[in-house]
C-alpha cells in the first residue's frame, strides 16, 4: 500500500539511499500500528508518501541549520520525525497521547532517529528551548502560541504547516496582541495551504 505517491515523493524530495531505506521502514510500521491504533486519519494512510512523508520532508530546508527543534503535537511524527530521519540532530517530539509516545520511541529505534520524545501537555512539559518550534495541525495560531513560545530560544523561530485559513488564523494572533513578522511560502503538497515562517516573535503585553 505505502508504494502508492513513493515515486512523487522522490521526484520531489532529494534523500540518500540509506534515508530512503529508514523512511520505508517508518512507512511500513506506521501501517502496522495504524490497524492497532488510530495514529492517521484512515483515508490518508494510502497518500502516506504524499500527505505525510513529503508534506513533512519539505519543511527540511527552512530547519536545516538549527540545533535543536521541537515538534508540538507530533502526532504519528509529522514533522518531526521525518525531519530527525532526514538529518536533524536534536529534535524534541511532544504529544500527550501515551500510545503515540510509544510508536515514536519504535520508529526512532529503528531508524536510529536522533529524538527525544515527551509524553506530555506542550503547556505543562519542562521548556525545551529550542531553536526552531514546527507543528502541523495542531492548534489555531492564538492557541498555539503561548504554549509554543515556551518552548523557543529568544532568536528562534516557528515554521510551521497550515490549512487554508492561514491567514485569518495571523489576524487573529495579531489581534490578540501577539508581535511578529511573518513569511508565508505556499505547501508543495496542498495549493491551498502554506508554511508560515515567524520570528522576531513578542507575547502580548500584559
Amino acid at each position: 500500500m505505502h508504494d502508492q505517491g513513493r515515486s512523487d515523493f522522490l521526484r520531489n524530495v532529494t534523500v540518500s539511499r540509506e534515508t530512503l531505506a529508514k523512511l520505508d521502514n517508518y512507512a511500513t510500521m506506521l501501517e502496522g500500528w495504524q490497524r492497532k491504533i488510530n495514529l492517521v486519519g484512515p483515508k490518508t494512510i494510502a497518500e502516506l508518501w504524499v500527505r505525510h512523508f513529503w508534506d513533512s520532508a519539505q519543511l527540511y530546508p527552512h530547519v536545516a541549520g538549527a540545533r535543536r527543534l521541537a515538534d508540538l503535537g507530533s502526532g504519528a511524527g509529522f514533522p518531526g520525525l521525518v525531519l530527525a530521519v532526514m538529518g536533524m540532530p536534536d529534535v524534541h517530539l511532544v504529544d500527550s497521547d501515551q500510545r503515540k509516545g510509544i510508536f515514536l520511541r519504535e520508529v526512532s529505534r529503528e531508524t536510529s532517529a536522533p529524538v527525544t520524545v515527551h509524553t506530555g501537555r506542550a503547556e505543562q512539559i519542562a521548556p525545551i528551548m529550542a531553536d526552531v518550534v514546527t507543528a502541523r495541525a495542531f492548534a489555531p495560531l492564538v492557541e498555539l502560541l503561548p504554549m509554543a513560545y515556551r518552548h523557543i530560544k529568544p532568536d528562534g523561530r516557528f515554521v510551521l504547516l497550515k490549512g487554508e485559513g492561514w491567514a485569518s488564523e495571523v489576524e487573529a494572533a495579531r489581534r490578540a496582541g501577539w508581535v511578529f513578522h511573518v513569511k508565508h511560502l505556499p505547501s508543495q503538497t496542498a495549493p491551498e495551504a502554506a508554511i508560515l515562517i515567524l520570528s522576531d516573535l513578542k507575547p502580548p503585553q500584559a
